[in-house]
Parts: C-alpha cells; sequence; structure tokens
C-alpha cells in the first residue's frame, strides 16, 4: 500500500546465542528470561515511542530459524509517518539509538522499500522518482554503518550476518519510464525491482482499481521487455487482472507479486490476486509476498494472525510452498499508531474499494519482532524449517538471483 507523497525523501545481526547473553539490556534484542528446560525465551517489545512493551515468549526453533536465515520484507518502507520522516531528515541523523536498535532487533536483512511516487505530469512523476531514487542512494552513503545497497545476488547472499541491513530500491509504478531507455537508466542509479503500475492507469497497464479493467499496452510490453533484458524484476502486485496475467504471458523471466494476498479468503478485495493469476505467476517461477494488511486479508472482523496465515496455506496448497515469501506492506511500526491526521489522510487517499475498517493493521504482525511472530505462526501450522527458510527469504532470494543475471 504505503501511498507517498510527491516529493517524499525516506530516510548487528543477533544470533540467538547473542540474544542469551544480552539478556536485560536497555537497547538491544533483550531477553526477559531463558526457558531452557521449556525451549522457550522471552524478547522484549517495543513500540513507535521508543518505550519497553511486554516481553513476548517465542520457541527457541522460532528463534534460531528467524536469527538463522537470511530474512527478506519484500515491501517494507523505513518510515511511513511523515513527521518522522522529517525528524530523521535526508541523512537519518535526527533517528534515536532507538530507532536504530528496533531495525536490527528486527532481524530483517533485506527491505524493499518500494512507495508509490506520484506527479502531476509525466515530467513530474520522473522527476519525483528521481528525488525518491537519489534520497535512498544518499540514505546509504551518509549511514554504511546501518544500511547497504542490495544490487546483486552476491549482495544478497552476503548481508546476513553483515551488521547492516539491506535497502532493495524499488517502485510500486513505472510511471517514471517514458522510454525504454529510462528503464536502463533508473537500473544504473540502483533500482532493481519495477512494479508496472499502482492503482490506477499508466502508459503500461491497469491498476487494480480502475473502472476498465485494460491489460498491458504496446508501450508497456517494450518496457517489460527492456526490464527482462537488463535484469529488472517485473512486480504486479497493485495491477488489475488482466495487466497481471498478461505480465506472466509476456515475460520472459520470473513475475513477482512483492505485496498481496489471495482474492478468495480476502472476501474479493481488488488489491489482492484470483486465483487464476497466483497460478500464472508460479509457472513463470514467481514467488509471491504475503501482506498483513487487515483488509487484504479478510472482509470481517475478527481477523488475526491465523487468518494471515490461511493465506500462506492456501497458495502453499494451489502452487507450492517454494512459491511463498513475505511483503509485509508495513514499516517496522505499521500503520495504526501513526499521528491521527497523518492515518487519516492516508486512508483519504484511497478509493472506497480499499475497504478500510477500524484498524489497517493485524495484531502480531505490526511491531518490529513480527517475523518471530509470523515464523511461530508457521510452526504451529506444520510448516518444516527449509519451508519456514524459504519462506523468510530463501524463495526471494532465489528468483531474484533467477532475474537479475544477466
Amino acid at each position: 500500500m504505503s501511498k507517498d507523497s510527491a516529493r517524499q525523501r525516506p530516510t548487528a545481526i543477533l544470533t540467538r546465542r547473542t540474544v542469551v547473553k544480552t539478556a536485560g539490556g536497555a537497547a538491544g534484542l533483550a531477553i526477559a528470561a531463558p526457558f531452557l528446560n521449556l525451549g522457550r525465551v522471552k524478547l522484549m517489545a517495543r513500540g513507535r515511542d521508543g518505550l519497553a512493551g511486554t516481553p513476548q515468549e517465542y520457541s527457541t526453533r522460532c528463534v534460531d530459524l528467524v536469527t538463522g536465515s537470511l530474512v527478506i520484507d519484500m515491501l517494507s518502507p523505513l518510515v511511513i509517518s511523515r513527521s518522522i520522516q522529517q525528524r530523521w531528515g535526508p541523512d537519518l541523523s535526527g533517528m534515536t539509538a532507538e530507532e536504530e536498535q528496533d531495525f536490527r532487533d528486527s532481524q530483517i536483512d533485506v527491505f524493499h522499500i518500494a512507495v508509490g511516487v506520484g506527479g502531476r505530469d509525466f515530467e513530474d512523476q520522473y522527476e519525483n522518482t528521481l528525488l525518491f531514487v537519489a534520497g535512498y542512494n544518499a540514505i546509504i552513503a551518509s549511514r554504511p554503518d546501518l544500511f547497504v545497497r542490495i544490487d546483486s545476488a552476491e549482495d544478497l547472499a552476503n548481508v546476513h550476518g553483515s551488521g547492516r541491513q539491506g535497502i532493495l530500491i524499488g517502485l510500486q509504478t513505472s510511471s517514471h519510464f517514458h522510454t525504454l531507455d529510462d528503464v536502463n537508466q533508473f537500473y544504473w542509479l540502483g533500482q532493481r525491482v519495477a512494479q508496472l503500475t499502482y492503482n490506477s492507469r499508466n502508459m503500461i497497464g491497469n491498476g487494480a482499481t480502475e473502472r476498465v479493467d485494460g491489460g498491458i499496452s504496446d508501450f508497456g510490453v517494450a518496457i517489460v521487455e527492456r526490464m527482462n533484458e537488463i535484469g529488472m524484476a517485473v512486480d504486479v502486485s497493485h495491477s488489475g487482472d488482466r495487466t497481471t496475467l498478461d505480465a506472466c504471458e509476456v515475460s520472459s523471466r520470473p513475475v513477482l507479486f512483492t505485496h498481496s494476498n489471495s482474492r478468495v479468503l480476502s472476501g474479493g478485495h481488488p488489491r489482492t490476486k484470483t486465483d487464476e493469476a497466483i497460478r500464472a505467476m508460479a509457472a513463470t517461477g514467481g514467488v509471491m509476498g504475503m501482506t498483513g494488511v487487515r483488509m487484504f486479508v479478510k472482509d470481517r472482523e475478527p481477523t488475526t494472525i491465523e487468518d494471515y496465515i490461511d493465506h500462506f496455506d492456501h497458495v502453499r496448497d494451489l502452487i507450492g510452498v517454494e512459491h511463498l515469501g513475505v511483503g509485509s506492506d508495513v514499516d517496522l511500526h505499521g500503520y495504526d499508531d501513526m499521528p491521527a491526521d497523518e492515518y487519516e489522510a492516508l486512508k483519504s487517499a484511497y478509493k472506497d474499494s480499499y475497504a478500510f475498517r477500524d484498524k489497517i493493521d493485524i495484531e502480531g504482525v505490526d511491531h518490529p519482532k513480527r517475523m518471530f511472530d509470523l515464523t511461530e505462526a508457521l510452526i504451529r501450522r506444520g510448516y518444516t524449517d527449509d519451508h519456514i527458510r524459504g519462506i523468510l527469504g530463501g524463495n526471494f532470494q532465489r528468483v531474484l538471483g533467477e532475474i537479475w543475471e544477466v
């Protein structure tokens, strides 16, 4: 989701053994008390305000899986709140030590930080996207102690255990591609993933909430072919049904749903994917990142983490666990504790078909340590360790390596 303002400038991995040694640490991935006889530990939680919350208990199997795996979130901006972005500044000099620690404690190795950059016309869209990409390059250059840019399969292989979080530069629209050469230009600036459309129509195709379900244009076919040629990933998470299917037909490389869900389980939400589309994506060799955004998971209350895991089960049964990943579609702290004015402005920027309810987040996957809760839920459902490692990041690592190989 993460609709963005036109000119947004967004702004040490711990093993379980290290975690145990740092029990009681004020800012670290602190354990309240290890329960070795039960095979369980407690990890300290902290809210967006920096205050410590109630410790959450996890199994040692869960902690070992999360801390021992490459963890990729294929849609997670560094921060959604504009006021926090402004406080951080373009070089993140305003980020607090507690906020920095939240990134390390999350155990997320790679953040795909794509947003929907808009503009009044083609020129505006191009310039705003240029500013967005340049802004992230500036962040990475300013904070090499905290972040590293992910450009290649080698970068993915090296980031886990490096003490830094990887930033994967992508966009939730391709409206800045006015010519085929623009694809090349943004690739060399660092963009590695491009969602063909946001929710509305552009020169390439149609978005999920457009009035007419049109497919990919001739220009769009040429753009996809150029993306395939240079190794930029094709993402259709927000694209309409026909554009989604067309992309799977046209692309010679795997197509991604970086952050979406099953329409069958969501109650028909237009931002989710039909079984037909999910099968078509799998046929390309792609991977689908599951999002915990409440209205994409279920159309009524209660909506819980178990409903979220139902989407993993459905897609696994439909196309196989090797096509499953995570695309949370939230920052580390989620949407629901944003400042009230920003929260309402965000909701009002979307069509009624988005069907917002009182909450956007789902409890349990709305905080920095959400990957632990997700892993614990997958364990409850009977997923094997290898399956979970694939879901946490291994499957996206594999497919991105295939796409980026030129």
